[in-house]
């Protein structure tokens, strides 16, 4: 069965005759009966009783009408997505963000989005880094931002990096870590540790019980703003980002040294997976955004290699 046999079926059953149906559907009388004998065969009988003035439908024909006329309309609501889709019209994104990112570039990337392509609907996601990388390869996000410190590369999805940022301590105006430049992991040892539940780099930093530093968390949080709040009542000491800590906070970070922590925050796609032109639009604005006034990296590199960074990027979101 094809769809124009279904159209043809479903302009004579309308029209009740066949020089009309094939008028409507602009083509040949003799094309049209012969697309309806070909059905007709298909379903073992005839779909018509072909009287000379009162042409009708027969009893095969009025139980198959419902269904074609279903196909015929689900068809077309198909073809109508598929438009819009390509035309960035009605699309919805799903994009996964790690929680512990902060919002500054994030929200002029979204805004940028939402007045460049009005048609995309950004369906945004925030958790943790390791579970944006499971709902990425199941299929539940499209793409996401996020970054997994020292973990073993995925040749299963493509990265093209954001920015860069340093790890550091932050701690109350009064506190003793608050007079140097820096902090060093060993003057942490018998500090207080108020610890981020989503961070990064826990479990992953043998240097601290290298250098017999040894904290126990006095208070776990998932919320930043009520661990600064903490940090700046003096309660204790906590580790998170460098852009993580807003200038407005009443606390005092230094970069944490000997030896230093980093984070590369990157953009990541399913390698070899089709993605939509959503997808498309959404790298070419990210390479495009100053992460905390700089080019994004992957940007940057493929600047220095001589190419277009938004079609560097786009290129690689498919890769």
């Amino acid at each position: 069965m094809e769809m124009h046999q279904v159209r043809y079926f479903l302009a004579v059953a309308e029209e009740l005759n066949f020089t009309r149906a094939a008028e409507r559907c602009n083509v040949a009388q003799p094309s049209l009966t012969r697309a309806i004998k070909l059905l007709e065969a298909e379903f073992g009988g005839p779909l018509f009783h072909r009287e000379r003035a009162n042409t009708h439908l027969s009893e095969l024909g009025r139980m198959v009408q419902p269904h074609l006329q279903q196909m015929a309309e689900q068809t077309e609501a198909a073809k109508r997505l598929a438009k819009d889709f390509g035309k960035l019209e009605k699309v919805k994104l799903r994009l996964g963000v790690m929680c512990t990112i902060a919002p500054g570039p994030l929200i002029h990337l979204f805004v940028t989005v939402q007045e460049r392509y009005p048609g995309v609907e950004l369906e945004i996601f925030d958790d943790s880094a390791d579970n944006l990388h499971d709902k990425l390869l199941s299929g539940d996000l499209e793409v996401a931002i996020y970054c997994r410190p020292n973990q073993t590369e995925d040749d299963r999805i493509h990265a093209m990096p954001l920015f860069r940022e340093q790890m550091m301590i932050a701690v109350g105006p009064a506190h003793r870590l608050a007079q140097g430049n820096a902090v060093a992991v060993k003057d942490l040892d018998g500090e207080r540790y108020l610890q981020r539940i989503n961070c990064e780099f826990i479990g992953q930093a043998p240097e601290f019980a290298a250098q017999g530093v040894h904290n126990i968390p006095v208070h776990r949080c998932e919320r930043e703003d009520w661990l600064l709040a903490m940090v700046e009542a003096g309660a204790g000491y906590a580790f998170l980002p460098e852009h993580s800590v807003p200038s407005y906070a009443k606390v005092v970070s230094r970069p944490l040294v000997m030896p230093e922590f980093w984070r590369t925050v990157s953009l990541v796609t399913v390698r070899g997976r089709p993605h939509s032109p959503a997808v498309g639009a959404l790298v070419r604005e990210a390479m495009a955004t100053r992460w905390f006034g700089e080019k994004a990296i992957a940007a940057a590199q493929a600047e220095a290699d001589g190419g277009d960074p938004e079609e560097a990027g786009e290129d690689r979101a498919g890769a």
